[in-house]
């Protein structure tokens, strides 16, 4: 019998081990790559991770327009609180030093009704982001930072939300009263010497703010939830949301 020197049986040892650990890492043994991915319970496939992201998203819609889309959601809210354009706001400023920045206090008021009101009429246009998003690297989101699904969706689809955002808070700042104040303001403003003067475009601007502060104001809170999910089990409330972070 050929004895095989100790050489030769220690690079097959090796070999054998390398093997092992490529298999205990996740290799595509069903035709899907694997990774291990710390908290989420072993080996986990970009099709299991894809889903985990996007439930982890949709639960973080839903849990921004609860807390949002409400009374209150905006206007008191010292994180998305939305302020008048600079114009106007520099306007405000002015005027309140003597006593006359009542219309634009109005208008800023009505400008965070409006986002309270149009940000639950957005749920179908987020939750269809989410389900068409392309996830090219799903396992490296799952592993990423607390806010990488969140930032992932906003870096892809802040500006077809923001096309499909605008008529909703165009209509929601109609009702709110909002455009009708700004018209009775730029009108006054125009009947007064040397007063400063609205621009053709205050109306577009306005709509056009809004719309920016109010997604801003929905991704911040699907931030927070997502950051809530990676960090409290009893934030993952389906099977998939257990499986992809623990």
């Amino acid at each position: 019998m050929t004895r095989i020197p100790n050489a030769v049986l220690s690079r097959r040892r090796m070999i054998f081990a390398l093997g092992g650990a490529s298999l205990a890492a996740g290799c595509a043994v069903d035709g899907l790559p694997t990774i291990g991915v710390p908290g989420a319970g072993g080996g986990l496939t970009q099709a299991d991770a894809a889903a985990g992201i996007r439930a982890a998203l949709n639960n973080g819609v839903a849990s921004a327009i609860s807390t949002i889309g409400v009374a209150d959601g905006f206007l008191l809210n010292n994180l998305i609180h939305i302020p008048l354009p600079k114009t106007l706001k520099d306007m405000q400023s002015s005027l309140s030093k003597i006593g006359l920045s009542g219309p634009l206090d109005t208008l800023e008021t009505q400008l965070n009704r409006g986002a309270e009101a149009a940000v639950p009429k957005a749920r179908s246009i987020f939750v269809d982001a989410i389900s068409q998003m392309s996830i090219s690297d799903a396992i490296g989101i799952v592993r990423g930072g607390n806010n990488a699904a969140t930032d992932y969706l906003k870096e892809r689809t802040f500006t077809p939300l923001t096309g499909l955002f605008t008529p909703i808070m165009t209509t929601a700042l109609e009702q709110a009263g909002a455009i009708k104040t700004l018209d009775s303001l730029s009108a006054r403003l125009k009947a007064i010497p040397l007063a400063p003067k609205l621009g053709a475009d205050a109306k577009t601007d306005l709509i056009r703010h809004g719309v920016q502060f109010g997604l801003d104001g929905m991704f911040v809170y699907v931030a927070k939830e997502e950051a809530a999910i990676r960090a409290n089990p009893a934030k993952r409330t389906s099977e998939i949301l257990r499986k992809v972070f623990g």
